[in-house]
């Protein structure tokens, strides 16, 4: 694609032409100065912790003929000079004001606009964008269409799995995901979008026909600071609608009708409460699933608690919306299941039973801990967790209040400690504590050892749920991944729930 028609739409400061003239077509668009080729297009994103300034000369010496950066002209060639003076020349520099922007548009336009080939549905919220983006794949799947997920578990195009880094992808990863999804005949797209893929402008320019909007609770402010900008960031998507999507937004949290101010969309609602467009009550609740009925239709799920009632209502009215029809969507809805690592139910010997599920915030932790309390089981609920490090410390006193409110036992953990010391993060964690829950509490820095004396201390009948990582198949310690299983973990102490384990195990702490 020539320079000139990739540049087009943006907003230019000035521009330095080298050996590549705006006529000349450009090979390859990339951020990261490694995948940089001949002929190719470098853009400089000023990141929230790289600036891709700084590999400038890199990219240049990779190969790119052109750098689009939000640099001062005169600045960056001075670096190129300083840097990479046999090429600083030859390289053809588009100075604009925003490159976060300047990527979303490049990348959309290089790929030939795909967002506009594809019904493409954002969720964004706290909680349940996993959930509801997996099931709608999985809905749309089963009644007979060719769809693509773009979710934390992991990215489809039709029945191709790719691997997934972030909740939602970086703009030239995503549009060519988006791009394949249109060559390979899909006519949905179903994609998570986070607050920080929001900010960071990584959906800026796409075209979507639906947005849904599940809850805001506490969670990443650590990145967003305050409440405020965490809502004010979600808030985006709802405002990027064009008058002819459509916004479904959950009526049972009060930040619902906040996002669809000055919305352009066609705005609908749901709810497990009140009145609203797509109105929910669960019938019967057991350890199997829900009976439920929205609009006065009635089925059946594999799902179970009110947060799953919740999210199954916002699938259902999004599949309305998408024309989709009432008997077909609630016939198919009952023999799905869930996202991976959400609710995950394992049966082990003296009738326990664990449950893997990826809560990690202050409001999940309490839905799964009221949707598990609420079912049959006959002994105690226990509840493992832990809290991510290098993230919202202000959450870790709230969970544990909550975990001591729900829970018959608990014990507290490491999540992803990350470059924070373990243990300083369970002490954030145990000020949330009464003395009462204090005495109920179990402190194991070793996850494994923690999710083994779980199931190997609990009395037959326990419910047991170790939450916070889900899905996950890693773990972070220092700046060293490496590979943990919640799931992998349960099954080898059920499989072996007689094995003396050497855990140091401090109780009452």
């Amino acid at each position: 694609m020539k320079l000139a028609d990739l540049v087009s739409k943006l907003d230019i400061t000035e521009s330095f032409i080298g050996r590549m003239s705006m006529e000349d077509d450009v090979v390859s668009i990339t951020e990261d100065s490694r995948r940089c080729v001949k002929g190719g297009m470098f853009i400089a994103v000023d990141g929230a912790v790289v600036n891709g300034n700084d590999y400038n000369a890199m990219a240049v010496r990779n190969g790119a003929g052109v750098i689009v950066t939000s640099m001062p002209l005169a600045e960056c060639r001075r670096s190129l000079e300083a840097q990479a003076p046999e090429l600083a020349g030859e390289t053809t520099i588009v100075c604009v004001k925003d490159s976060r922007a300047a990527v979303s548009e490049i990348a959309s336009e290089f790929y030939g606009n795909p967002s506009s080939k594809i019904k493409l549905v954002g969720v964004t919220g706290t909680n349940g964008k996993t959930s509801i983006a997996t099931i709608l794949y999985q809905l749309f799947t089963k009644l007979g269409y060719s769809c693509g997920l773009l979710s934390t578990i992991a990215n489809w195009v039709g029945d191709r799995k790719y691997p997934t880094v972030n909740t939602t992808p970086g703009p030239v990863e995503l549009n060519s995901l988006l791009n394949e999804m249109c060559l390979n005949g899909c006519e949905y797209c179903f994609m998570e979008v986070s607050s920080h893929a929001l900010d960071q402008k990584r959906t800026y320019g796409l075209h979507f026909a639906g947005a849904v909007f599940t809850n805001l609770t506490h969670d990443h402010l650590d990145y967003h600071k305050t409440f405020a900008n965490y809502l004010s960031c979600k808030k985006m998507l709802f405002d990027s609608l064009d008058s002819q999507a459509w916004a479904l937004i959950n009526d049972d949290d009060r930040n619902g009708r906040v996002m669809v101010q000055n919305c352009k969309a066609r705005t609908m609602s749901y709810s497990l409460r009140g009145a609203a467009d797509f109105q929910t009550r669960i019938l019967e609740h057991t350890l199997d699933g829900m009976l439920l009925r929205i609009n006065g239709k009635e089925f059946w799920c594999r799902l179970i608690g009110r947060h799953n009632a919740s999210n199954l209502s916002a699938v259902y009215g999004a599949a309305m919306l998408l024309g989709a029809g009432e008997e077909e969507t609630a016939t198919a809805i009952s023999t799905l299941q869930g996202a991976e690592g959400r609710l995950e139910f394992h049966r082990g010997g003296n009738n326990q039973t664990a449950v893997i599920d990826y809560a990690h915030t202050p409001d999940a932790l309490e839905n799964v801990l009221k949707a598990l309390k609420e079912l049959p089981y006959e002994s105690d609920l226990v509840c493992v967790f832990g809290c991510g490090g290098d993230r919202d410390r202000t959450k870790r006193p709230e969970m544990a209040a909550i975990a001591e409110k729900y829970a018959d036992r608990i014990f507290v953990t490491s999540d992803n400690p990350r470059t924070e010391d373990p243990m300083a993060i369970i002490n954030d964690i145990m000020q949330g504590f009464s003395l009462n829950g204090r005495c109920k509490c179990t402190v194991l820095p070793s996850r494994a050892e923690a999710i083994s004396a779980a199931i190997k201390f609990s009395n037959p009948g326990s419910m047991i749920l170790i939450a916070g990582k889900g899905h996950e198949d890693y773990q972070i310690i220092g700046k060293e991944k490496t590979h943990f299983s919640d799931r992998e973990t349960v099954l080898e102490a059920f499989d072996n729930p007689l094995n003396e384990k050497k855990t140091d195990i401090k109780e009452n702490f």
